[in-house]
């Protein structure tokens, strides 16, 4: 698991690509690999990262299975809420 300074910037910078491939719908299911594409996060990573936002309540596991360990997620309202304070 990633701690401190490091893993908040890139929870910010997750958090907020996922808002933005999300266009502020929580229906919308958002490809992982999509997510990743700038970010280059590795496997472990993402894993970790996505489990934490989930624990948090911003983001939902949709789909499992693919070269990232999770296929899908959405955003909640609460991400929504917390991608908005951050930009």
């Amino acid at each position: 698991m990633i701690i401190g300074s490091e893993f908040s910037q890139k929870y910010h910078q997750l958090i907020q690509k996922i808002g933005e491939l999300s266009e502020g719908d929580t229906r919308q299911t958002i490809s992982v690999r999509n997510v990743n594409m700038g970010l280059q996060f590795d496997r472990s990573e993402i894993k970790s990262v996505l489990e934490y936002l989930q624990n948090l309540g911003y983001i939902d596991i949709e789909t499992i299975g693919g070269p990232l360990l999770y296929g899908h997620i959405s955003i909640t309202k609460v991400g929504l809420r917390k991608c908005n304070e951050i930009n």
